[in-house]
């Protein structure tokens, strides 16, 4: 003999289920958007620091601050709120910094 849950609880189950997969690709794709987030900020800082053309700088230092303000946006979506560690990890200069009004 086996035991079935009322409909009304098995169909509650299903959703149930169903919601916790979509839950899990939601979180998922944070997390991919975040390393892509990340990766150009790696990207853009590399370029900033490997270029002495003064006059591309004012460039490519609003290429890093758009970079780096996206990706503390994302960090923020993923519910991380303090950026302190990551600004040392990635050691963004101050110049970067300034132009987000974090300093």
């Amino acid at each position: 003999m086996s035991l079935r849950p009322p409909s009304h609880l098995a169909s509650a189950t299903a959703a149930e289920a169903a919601f916790d997969a979509l839950g899990h690709e939601i979180l998922a794709e944070k997390a991919a958007a975040l390393g892509r987030a990340g990766q150009r900020v790696e990207e853009t800082l590399a370029r900033l620091r490997g270029n002495g053309d003064e006059q591309l700088r004012p460039r490519l230092l609003k290429e890093a601050a758009m970079a780096v303000h996206g990706y503390f946006i994302q960090r923020e979506l993923c519910g991380l709120r303090k950026h302190d560690a990551v600004i040392r990890e990635y050691n963004i200069p101050k110049a970067v910094l300034v132009r987000l009004g974090a300093m």
